[in-house]
């Protein structure tokens, strides 16, 4: 407000004291162009009276001068052609009869030139405005006219203008005060709402968010970053409850099934050797699940936590490769692989995404698969979605299970192999990458588990495969 207050200040200083200089000129040039005009009518009135220098004929001239005097406040003298005044309006000792050649702006006109100007005057003890003219006829001086005006009132003047000019600009520094006031308050009432809201958030009240619809534009800004971080701050700290969570209760089952098992092996290592085998036998698969379970807990930590670039990539490519990679494991469980996919699939998704949801479709496949059937991989490209799909023929999942496959740690049977954080990683990756994952039923039995991601312009397409490297 005062940085407001001093630059208006500054402005108007800078504008108002030459505008004042010129004020004063323009009044100075005013009133002697005023003057000039009047005491040359004065001397045209004044020419026949001086002319015939009979002082009955002044009686006319010395009326006109009272009047002009009176009504305007000029000092009046008129002087013959000796210098002798034959009128004056002064009241202290010059008097009429008195020479006037003394003074050199009458000295002056009396050579016939007119004469401006301003002296001081000893007589008045102050400065004058003078104005003298000859009174003329031909070429030759009958006289002069004489007026003065006190340079007091053109600096009166002056300065009641100037009065004004400072009233305006305190009125300006006022008004300029009162902006800076509202606005410097408005920013300093937005920025409290947001330390409030920065307060909130630290003793835990994660969900308050900062106003973005009031204040200036640069504090909306500021308040949309300040939510976008809020947001992602919350996302974090859910995630880390949530992993914590997790892993504490899913980890308690096989560590507290791992005690048990080597609690027994141990009693029984003495006594039966063969059973104490099977009790180890036992712990090292529930140290294998322990191990996936933690392991699929910290890549979906990973999952949720990164926000990698998505980038232009072939869903057809990345499909031959991973068919490709799981055809060996395929064949020995009597499983046919096949492939069904164009040229090119151009789509945008993070880049480690595609192969990853493949991988886990194809491995959910296997573990339901039965002996001589079929897994069908399909790429299909539509004009905005392209979609990868693993369709198996195995025995399917029920309404309710497709509702709730994707909920971490979720397994149709509890008690069978695997973490339950497949699809779970699946439908993340897919998120990160802008795409949608789903589960539905396969006519005629089976499943199909599917991915929809964006399809990108075939013109930004990356190097195509070669048929050649195509497996069924």
């Amino acid at each position: 407000m005062a940085a407001l207050m001093a630059v208006t200040l500054l402005a108007l200083l800078v504008q108002d004291i030459p505008l004042s200089s010129y004020m004063q000129q323009t009044e100075h040039d005013r009133i002697i162009t005023s003057l000039e005009r009047d005491a040359l009518l004065l001397a045209s009135r004044a020419q026949s009276a001086l002319q015939s220098g009979s002082r009955a004929d002044y009686t006319g001239i010395t009326r006109i001068a009272k009047a002009y005097h009176s009504a305007g406040g000029a000092r009046v003298i008129i002087v013959d052609g000796r210098g002798i005044a034959v009128f004056t309006s002064d009241t202290d000792d010059s008097v009429v009869g008195s020479s006037y050649l003394s003074r050199p702006e009458i000295a002056k006109a009396m050579t016939g030139l007119i004469t401006t100007g301003t002296r001081y005057s000893k007589t008045l003890d102050e400065e004058l405005l003078y104005v003298a003219v000859p009174v003329l006829s031909g070429s030759t001086v009958y006289g002069a006219v004489r007026l003065t005006y006190p340079q007091k009132v053109i600096t009166d003047t002056v300065n009641g203008q100037l009065g004004l000019l400072e009233i305006a600009l305190l009125v300006a520094v006022v008004i300029a005060g009162i902006v800076g006031y509202f606005l410097s308050t408005s920013i300093a009432r937005a920025l409290g709402r947001l330390r409030l809201v920065t307060e909130q958030i630290a003793d835990g009240a994660m969900n308050e968010r900062a106003d973005e619809t009031h204040g200036a534009s640069e504090l909306k800004s500021l308040a949309r970053s300040f939510n976008v971080m809020a947001d992602r701050l919350h996302s974090l700290i859910s995630q880390q409850r949530a992993f914590a969570s997790d892993a504490s209760h899913q980890l308690r089952t096989p560590l507290t099934a791992l005690k048990l098992r080597l609690e027994r092996a141990r009693e029984l290592a003495s006594v039966d050797a063969a059973a104490t085998a099977v009790r180890l036998a036992a712990a090292e698969a529930e140290v294998d699940r322990l191990a996936g379970i933690i392991e699929g807990l910290l890549l979906l930590s990973r999952v949720e936590s990164s926000e990698a670039p998505r980038e232009l990539v072939d869903l057809a490519a990345i499909a031959v490769e991973r068919v490709a990679s799981w055809q060996a494991l395929a064949e020995e469980s009597g499983v046919r692989v096949r492939l069904d996919a164009p040229p090119t699939a151009p789509a945008t998704a993070v880049a480690s995404a595609p192969g990853q949801i493949f991988d886990n479709f194809i491995d959910n496949a296997l573990a339901v698969a039965p002996r001589g059937s079929t897994i069908d991989v399909t790429v299909r490209v539509g004009a905005s979605e392209t979609t990868i799909a693993v369709l198996d023929q195995g025995p399917g999942l029920a309404e309710a299970d497709r509702s709730r496959a994707f909920d971490r740690f979720w397994r149709r049977d509890q008690a069978g192999p695997g973490s339950g954080l497949g699809l779970a990683i699946v439908e993340q990756l897919a998120r990160a990458s802008g795409a949608t994952a789903s589960l539905d039923q396969r006519p005629g039995g089976g499943l199909i588990a599917s991915a929809r991601f964006m399809t990108a312009r075939t013109s930004d397409a990356p190097p195509l495969h070669n048929e050649s490297s195509r497996a069924d």
